[in-house]
């Protein structure tokens, strides 16, 4: 699987999607009354360890200027990570786990949005229709009939995923994704630490294990990003990933005996559809681009 043509980066992007789910597989195992700013802080070093050699070989490889590029931006980024994380650890907690992740898939919605408004990219109507059959989706897997904290954890969770993700337009492009997510996460410690020991409780070894477990499928998801959008046009494979959704259903039934009704169905629907049509038309629009290209090209050879 080189990732080099649109099939072999379609199954990348989708075992990807399922590394992801089991992250947070892992993470909802920890349990209801699981220390969150312990955990939060042993998934960050975790996450250190094992990016670590990596980051040295990378560092040895590429000028030394290369490795001060954008820590401002890495910094920002670790410590958006950490609120992440602890927002990701709360909702996951209580939803059922196709629940929380049906809502977490508002976050591409959200990017586009975010884009628009921070950096001025065109907003179109079908953007603006995807953002509100978006929002109407989530009331209908949420149906709150009480508002719980678990709920807005789940939403802010997506919000900040998505303005974490648009802060990935700031960092050096000539910089390696893996040595940047290394910086990153080693921004994310002081913060994780300090809530951590704030949080006083108890060291367990179980929470050490399923921190390290969802730590290693959180890289590997990563990994599968950074091979999947390497070589082929992120519009093309990027519905991919919505397979999660169908991972999240399988592994909440077969994991935690969790069946979704059929509002949470219906209410995917509304969040995933509009995403899938938007993909559909970017491709269209990028096939019309190569005609017209081909077809100059071929003018000017005649």
């Amino acid at each position: 699987m080189s990732g080099r043509t649109v099939s072999s980066a379609i199954l990348i992007l989708v075992l990807g999607s399922f590394f992801a789910t089991l992250c947070d597989v892992f993470i909802k195992m920890a349990g209801v009354d699981v220390a969150i700013f312990q955990f939060t802080f042993f998934r960050a070093v975790f996450m250190c360890l094992i990016l670590c050699p990596i980051a040295v070989a990378k560092y040895l490889r590429s000028p030394r200027s290369m490795a001060t590029l954008g820590l401002k931006w890495h910094f920002i980024r670790g410590n958006i990570w950490v609120l992440a994380a602890i927002l990701l650890v709360i909702s996951l907690a209580e939803l059922p786990l196709a629940t929380a992740n049906a809502v977490f898939y508002t976050a591409p919605i959200l990017i586009m949005l975010f884009g628009a408004f921070f950096y001025k990219e065109r907003l179109t109507v079908d953007v603006v229709l995807a953002a509100v059959l978006g929002f109407i989706g989530t009331l209908i897997i949420l149906r709150p009939t009480e508002v719980t904290f678990a709920m807005i954890s789940a939403i802010l969770f997506a919000v900040v995923l998505a303005a974490n993700s648009l802060l990935i337009k700031k960092l050096p492009q000539e910089q390696s994704m893996l040595y940047g997510l290394f910086v990153t996460q080693l921004f994310a410690l002081p913060l994780a630490g300090g809530l951590a020991f704030w949080e006083g409780e108890t060291f367990e070894l179980e929470i050490l294990i399923y921190a390290a477990i969802s730590s290693i499928c959180s890289i590997l998801y990563s990994v599968s990003c950074l091979i999947g959008y390497r070589y082929v046009a992120s519009s093309k494979v990027t519905s991919a990933e919505y397979s999660g959704l169908i991972f999240a259903f399988l592994l909440g039934w077969w994991i935690f005996g969790e069946t979704p009704d059929l509002w949470v169905f219906v209410g995917s629907l509304f969040v995933i559809t509009p995403l899938l049509y938007l993909s559909h038309r970017d491709i269209r629009r990028l096939r019309k681009e190569q005609l017209m290209s081909n077809t100059r090209s071929n003018l000017g050879a005649g």
